[in-house]
C-alpha cells in the first residue's frame, strides 16, 4: 500500500513537472492557441496533483497506519506462543522424572524423590496448562477477528479511490472539451498528425542520407 501511494504521488508529480517544462518552451510565447493548450493542460495536472494528495492522505490515516498497528501485535502474539512453549517443555521434563521415579521399586528414598518430583510438577503443570487455555481462548478470536479491523480499512480505501477517480473524470472531462476540435475523429487526428510527420520527414535536414 505505501508503495501504491508513493508511485501514485510520483506520477501526478511527474505530470506537474512535464505540463511546467511546456509553460517554459519558448514556442509558448509565440503561439497563443499553443500557450491556451498548455495552460489549461497545467491547470488539470495541479488539481490531479492535488486531489491525489489528498487521496493518499487518506489511504496514510485509514488504511496504513492502522495495518501497522495491526501488525505490532504480533511480536507480542509471538512472545505469547514461545511462553507456552517453553513452559510445554519444562511441564514435559517434570512430568518425565516423575515418571522414571515410579518406575523404580518403592523404597523410602524413591518415595521421596517422588513426592518431590511431583510437587515440583505441579506449578509447573498449572503454568503451562494456564498459558495453553489462555491460547486456545484468544487464539481463534484473535483469528476471526481480522475481516472485522481490516474491513473499514478497505471500505475507507474503496471510498478514496472512487471519489479520485470520479473527480480525475470531471478534471478530464473539463480539458477535453477545452482542447478538443468538435467533429474530428481519433482516426481524423490520426491522418492529421501523419500528414504533419510526413512533411517533417520531407524536409532536407531530416531527411535521410
Amino acid at each position: 500500500m505505501k508503495k501504491s501511494a508513493d508511485a501514485d504521488l510520483a506520477m501526478s508529480k511527474s505530470a506537474v513537472k512535464i505540463s511546467l517544462d511546456l509553460l517554459s518552451n519558448p514556442l509558448c510565447e509565440q503561439d497563443q492557441d499553443f500557450l491556451n493548450m498548455v495552460t489549461a493542460l497545467d491547470t488539470a495536472m495541479k488539481r490531479m496533483d492535488a486531489f491525489n494528495q489528498e487521496k493518499v492522505n487518506q489511504i496514510q490515516k485509514t488504511v496504513i497506519e492502522p495495518l501497522k498497528k495491526f501488525g505490532s501485535v504480533f511480536p507480542s502474539l509471538n512472545m505469547a506462543v514461545k511462553r507456552r512453549e517453553q513452559a510445554l517443555q519444562d511441564y514435559r521434563r517434570l512430568q518425565a522424572r516423575v515418571e522414571k521415579y515410579e518406575e523404580k521399586e518403592r523404597t523410602g528414598p524413591v518415595l521421596a524423590k517422588i513426592h518431590q518430583a511431583r510437587e515440583e510438577l505441579r506449578p509447573v503443570r498449572e503454568d503451562f496448562e494456564a498459558k495453553n487455555k489462555q491460547l486456545l481462548d484468544e487464539m481463534p478470536r484473535f483469528y476471526s477477528s481480522r475481516l472485522d479491523y481490516f474491513q473499514p480499512s478497505f471500505e475507507s480505501l474503496i471510498r478514496a479511490q472512487v471519489v479520485y477517480y470520479s473527480e480525475m473524470h470531471k478534471i478530464f472531462g473539463d480539458l477535453t472539451q477545452q482542447l478538443d476540435h468538435p467533429g474530428h475523429s481519433d482516426e481524423q487526428r490520426e491522418q492529421e498528425n501523419e500528414a504533419k510527420l510526413s512533411e517533417l520527414r520531407a524536409l532536407s535536414i531530416v531527411a535521410d542520407d
